[in-house]
């Protein structure tokens, strides 16, 4: 029996960028032939002599031929990826694991995708293919929220989804700096204001588990179903393949099952230890 711990594959990077304190976009060029992923799936990413870690894919250029993942340095692995320069340099690559978001399920309705500090990476390539696409989708709202303006993932292209057909970005952050003129407080403040049909729209979720709570609440309260709400948990994944089971989450792997689920999958697991 083949390992899938034998699929290791060597990927290029090519480019980097600075997103915020501590965070980096990296763009990764796949030497080895890997099958491109779908907006919400993540790779073991691998670095040398360090380890690996499973990261969102935020990026897909080029077919799937290069990949881009945004990733906050936290541990050893993480914090080589962000402070170390790696353009022209080799990193391994796993994947693409796991099941992504609803896009085709989605066509022909409302979508609302609500966005927390670095949930926004999972969420970037749900709003590239809808904008490839964007006369299969009705209104499309894009709420996105970080502790400060400096801490806005893709900055550089926000303005981009304003401009699109039907589309509304509203923006929120914890603590005002500067010359901030959007919302103070919490992203869930801004699903009241959100233009769309609650009955018959989709939302797509992505943050710290506290704020998904917080946004699963406020949208049933404006009459959101709850089996066309998805939500990406990406919590204690280690293998990507749902050998070691860490990532358990009842009777799911997060790794394998998700890490996107319908909310009637996993409303019972929510914020609850030990599951």
């Amino acid at each position: 029996m083949r390992s899938p711990f034998a699929e290791l594959r060597k990927g290029l990077v090519i480019g980097e960028v600075y997103e915020a304190p501590g965070v980096k976009t990296l763009a990764v060029r796949l030497v080895d032939e890997v099958p491109p992923p779908r907006p919400g799936q993540f790779n073991m990413v691998y670095v040398h002599g360090l380890g690996e870690v499973p990261l969102s894919v935020s990026g897909i250029r080029e077919g799937g031929r290069v990949v881009e993942h945004t990733v906050r340095a936290a541990g050893a692995v993480t914090r080589a990826l962000v402070y170390r320069e790696w353009r022209g340099c080799l990193v391994g690559l796993r994947g693409p694991y796991g099941r992504g978001w609803p896009l085709e399920e989605a066509e022909g309705h409302d979508l609302l995708v609500v966005a927390g500090g670095m949930g926004f990476a999972p969420l970037r390539p749900v709003l590239k293919w809808v904008a490839e696409r964007r006369e299969r989708y009705g209104r499309v709202n894009v709420l996105v929220g970080a502790r400060t303006p400096r801490d806005l993932l893709f900055k550089y292209e926000l303005e981009s989804y304003r401009g699109l057909p039907g589309t509304r970005l509203l923006l929120s952050v914890d603590r005002p700096e500067g010359a901030w003129e959007g919302h103070v407080g919490l992203v869930t403040d801004l699903i009241r204001l959100a233009d769309v049909d609650p009955g018959g729209s989709y939302a797509f979720v992505c943050g710290p588990e506290p704020m998904m709570v917080n946004t699963v609440k406020a949208l049933k309260e404006r009459g959101f179903r709850e089996d066309r709400v998805f939500l990406s948990l990406e919590r204690r994944m280690r293998c990507g393949t749902g050998f070691c089971g860490t990532c358990q989450l009842g009777h799911y792997f997060t790794c394998r099952d998700g890490p996107v689920f319908r909310l009637t999958e996993v409303s019972d697991y929510l914020a609850v230890e030990g599951v």
